[in-house]
């Protein structure tokens, strides 16, 4: 048994199976073996994988260029003795510190969960006995029993069966649940489609069987998905690296200003001390302190805002994730589709209906081909849905005002196509009793009851497939109810039609039989039956889903469909929803047999991928990932987690997702509603929005601060403001001002809009021309103040240092408006849409006229009263400052149109360096050579 682990056990014998596990079919092991067995291979549970411990996990949120530089003016202002700037600054970095620590402590959880999964009971075979144990003591060769509703214990060799049926979904993805079977299957036979296996975790819907147990814990299929899990590299989000990559740039001009600063202040002749303090200006200036706060605050409105929208964050960088994504990949069950079987197409005779509705909710008619809601004169589509209704064991609930099915999918379908033609489940059973049933049998495919009927006699009702059907029937039931030959050919080109459309047929029979008989057999319906008629089923589209595809493509994002059904099934969906290239479906053995450079050829071309592995899927994620895309990816099994931690946004299900899909994702969805995907889309770049917006407004005071002190030092003049008036008018402008720009609301073409390109940076050349744009007036404006309050007014230097200070304050107030959008006037999107800008607004200058007048604030911030006159000459410099920006914005939009670019402007006016550029990841060295990637294969 040494080396028995990953055969094929699907392409042995079951015989031989056995023989190569040294087990017992008839008696099971005994107690000496399932020790030896136990200390050979361990326990049936997953291994927990080791991680940082949680005291590492907190240090680490400290290790980011933006704290250190945080850190470092908290330092700065605490030396300075400006004891509540330094808590206020060093409180910032620990409440994010904080917050980071607690969603990283979430995502630990997903193993754990994944351990869980394997946690249950089974019933074993051991020395002839059958025995209840706990599924962590399964060991291999160990002979399990199975009925409806137990959860497989681990991987299993079927020995025996009887109308076995497993849910295989959290694995596979496929919507309905799996017949088993016996026969050998062929080596190369995928997961999906191994017939006579059962996995760890699975759930047994219908039947019975016993099995001999292959693999255990870390061997099984959920182990290797957790191996996968644990091993999959969790992508920083595209936020996250464009604050990083500023943060450094940032760092590393700060640092080299500040250098500067003091190195040309001692050439010059000045004192250490003065040049020391004139340097700490300088860095405190040039610190954007209000950054942290604002971004966190703008990340959970957004998560505030996406709640209402069905969607819950658990990672707030995910927030601006979704409004950079330029790929949704997306499971069809459920999420694309209602999960919910649904008969939507019926063919008796010559005549094909219609079925509208869609779920398990009886509401919808059927409609003859030329629209009319004739079924209640066609006795044959009549007899064909009493057929559905009566050979039928499920039944159909209201609970909670959703309608569910109990039992099998497919026959809770039939019910509802019943409920839809007129019939009542209980009139028709109290009029046509059940005498005795062939239950559904794998080897048979079909089904049988037997049934009195109120003329008189005995009547049996068939379902199944529809070469069962068709080799039992000699006659058929025409349009007109009247009984004609069978037509075979006509009948297989009716279904060949349906199954065109993705439709899962089934075929309906019946025969008479005399009174006086108590039960039936397979001999008595081996022949002599009469043809009722077909019905095609599928999961059907959810309406909003359509309305959310062609939205989505709108906005310029690529949705691709992922999923574990067949490519016939899928393929047809995809048409239904309009998937742009979705007329045919690459399967998981062709993705399979593909190579990396092949497949980054193809994955941009190819939007529904079908019967995929957890590993394939992964795959494919990492290549779109290569190409340069921002990946949402949804899903809602075990199978699903690789590829959800793996996406720049993993989104889970909430209402039919694992508790693992749901741990390894960035988002759950409320509803498993693929429109809400859509609308937290907006909702992203509505965040992106203003926080973009934050920046362009709150960096140009800082660029100004740091001008306005670099310029002094080079001229050897007296300082416009000092380090405590910087620091005042960081933390109350950023709080008061900056922060108002975090509830702008949506602007209205926001989705008309393609997404921004991954490798782009937060700030775009235009934006950082005008932000130096901003800094200039700001120097210029403070300096030529500064100057005329000393010079022409015969100010003090205090006075003086107070205009300055109220210059910064009120252009930034009135600059503000100019922020509320990044390229239109503040009028065109509604001058008073967001009214907390002029609350701050007030809020601000009652602050200004306390920092300008209380003598508290003068002693304590360098202040001193002004008079009228000076207030009339800040008014004029702050007003032009609005002025000059608004003028800028108006020929970029000018320039804009003359170009007939829909996107925002990029124009070259800066050197390259300049402009900030950041890669997306690791994954773009791919892009340039495949054999360049993080980790694993693609």
């Amino acid at each position: 048994m040494d080396n028995l682990i990953g055969k094929h056990w699907h392409h042995l014998p079951a015989e031989e199976v056995i023989d190569l596990l040294d087990g017992n079919k008839d008696q099971g092991l005994d107690l000496f073996e399932i020790n030896h067995r136990r200390e050979k291979f361990g326990a049936n549970t997953l291994t927990q994988k080791k991680g940082k411990g949680p005291l590492l996990r907190f240090l680490l949120q400290f290790h980011q260029p933006l704290v250190y530089i945080l850190l470092a003016a908290a330092l700065i202002t605490f030396l300075l003795q400006e004891w509540v700037d330094a808590g206020v600054i060093f409180g910032v970095v620990l409440v994010n510190s904080v917050i980071g620590f607690l969603q990283e402590s979430k995502a630990v959880k997903a193993m754990e969960a994944l351990a869980q999964t394997m946690v249950t009971e089974a019933t074993v075979l051991r020395s002839g006995e059958k025995r209840r144990i706990s599924s962590a003591e399964v060991v291999p060769g160990d002979i399990v029993l199975l009925q409806s509703g137990d959860k497989v214990p681990a991987d299993m060799r079927l020995l025996s069966i009887r109308d076995l049926q497993v849910d295989e979904s959290a694995l596979t993805g496929e919507s309905v649940a799996v017949q088993k079977c016996m026969e050998v299957l062929p080596h190369d036979t995928i997961l999906a489609e191994r017939k006579n296996m059962v996995y760890g975790s699975s759930l047994v819907t219908y039947g019975q069987a016993s099995g001999i147990v292959v693999s255990i814990g870390d061997d099984t299929e959920v182990g290797r998905i957790s191996e996968l899990l644990s091993s999959t590299e969790e992508l920083e989000t595209p936020l996250l690296k464009k604050i990083s990559a500023f943060s450094k740039v940032l760092l590393y001009v700060i640092l080299g200003l500040a250098a500067l600063t003091f190195g040309v202040g001692l050439l010059r002749g000045q004192g250490a001390f003065d040049m020391f303090m004139a340097s700490v200006a300088l860095a405190v200036g040039a610190i954007p302190e209000g950054l942290p706060a604002a971004m966190t605050i703008t990340l959970a409105i957004g998560v505030a805002r996406m709640a209402r929208k069905q969607a819950i964050i658990r990672k707030l960088p995910a927030v601006e994730t979704l409004g950079s994504t330029t790929v949704i990949c997306s499971d069809k069950t459920g999420t694309l589709t209602e999960n919910q079987m649904t008969v939507q197409e019926i063919a008796v005779g010559s005549t094909f209906f219609e079925v509208t509705g869609g779920g398990y909710a009886p509401s919808g008619r059927i409609l003859a081909p030329d629209g009319t809601a004739s079924h209640a004169s066609s006795a044959a589509l009549l007899e064909c849905l009493r057929c559905g209704l009566l050979c039928n064991d499920s039944l159909i609930v209201e609970k909670d005002e959703r309608w569910t099915v109990q039992g099998d999918p497919t026959e809770g379908a039939l019910l509802v196509a019943a409920a839809k033609g007129g019939l009542s489940d209980r009139e028709e059973t109290e009029a046509r009793p059940r005498l005795d049933t062939i239950p559904f049998e794998s080897q048979h495919q079909y089904m049988a009851t037997l049934h009195t009927v109120p003329e008189g006699g005995l009547v049996v009702y068939a379902k199944g497939s529809v070469e069962a059907m068709l080799e039992r029937c000699s006659l058929a039931l025409s349009s007109d109810g009247e009984q004609v030959k069978l037509d075979a050919d006509g009948i297989l080109g009716a279904v060949d039609a349906m199954a065109a459309k993705g439709l899962r047929v089934l075929a309906f029979a019946r025969m008479g039989l005399p009174e006086g008989r108590k039960t039936i057999s397979h001999e008595d319906v081996a022949s002599g039956m009469t043809f009722l008629g077909l019905q095609g089923m599928i999961d059907p589209p959810r309406a909003e889903a359509i309305e959310a595809v062609r939205n989505c493509h709108s906005a310029g994002i690529n949705v691709k469909m992922i999923t574990g059904d067949h490519a016939v099934t899928a393929s047809a969906i995809a048409r239904q929803i309009g998937l742009v290239r979705g007329e045919k479906a690459l399967t998981g053995r062709e993705l399979a047999e593909m190579s990396d450079s092949k497949l980054l050829e193809t994955v941009e071309e190819v939007s529904v991928y079908a019967r995929v592995a957890p590993e394939q899927k992964l795959r494919l994620v990492e290549a779109l990932q290569t190409r340069g895309h921002i990946v949402a990816m949804t899903g809602d099994g075990v199978n699903d987690a690789p590829a959800l931690k793996r996406a720049d946004i993993g989104v889970a299900m909430g209402i039919t997702g694992t508790d693992v899909a749901k741990e390894a994702a960035d988002m759950v969805l409320t509803d498993d509603n693929f429109a809400s995907i859509e609308a937290a889309v907006e909702e992203g770049r509505g965040t992106f929005d203003n926080l973009t917006k934050f920046l362009v407004w709150t960096l140009p005071t800082n660029v100004g601060e740091g001008l306005v002190i670099l310029t002094s030092v080079f001229l050897g003049t007296m300082l416009p403001i000092v380090a405590v008036q910087i620091l005042w008018i960081n933390m109350t402008t950023a709080v008061l001002l900056g922060l108002m720009l975090v509830f702008e609301p949506k602007e209205p073409d926001i989705m008309a809009r393609p997404p921004r390109a991954p490798d782009e940076p937060i700030l775009t050349p235009v934006l950082v021309r005008r932000m130096l744009l901003v800094g200039v007036l700001l120097v210029l404006g403070s300096f030529g103040l500064f100057k005329w309050e000393l010079m022409k007014n015969g100010a003090t230097l205090e006075e003086a240092r107070t205009v300055a200070v109220n210059l910064f304050v009120l252009a930034e107030l009135f600059y503000l408006f100019n922020c509320r959008s990044l390229t239109k006037s503040p009028f065109a999107l509604g001058f008073f849409s967001n009214p907390w800008i002029f609350a701050g607004c007030s809020a601000m200058i009652l602050l200004q006229l306390l920092f300008t007048y209380v003598p508290a604030m003068n002693t304590a911030f360098h202040s001193a009263p002004i008079g009228i006159d000076s207030w009339i000459r800040l008014l004029a410099v702050a007003v032009s400052v609005m002025l000059i920006v608004s003028f800028e914005k108006r020929l970029l939009q000018k320039g804009s149109k003359g170009r007939g670019s829909g996107r925002r402007c990029q124009m070259p006016v800066l050197p390259r360096f300049l402009w900030l550029p950041i890669e997306t990841d690791g994954l773009l060295s791919a892009r340039r050579d495949p054999k360049k990637r993080p980790a694993g294969k693609i």
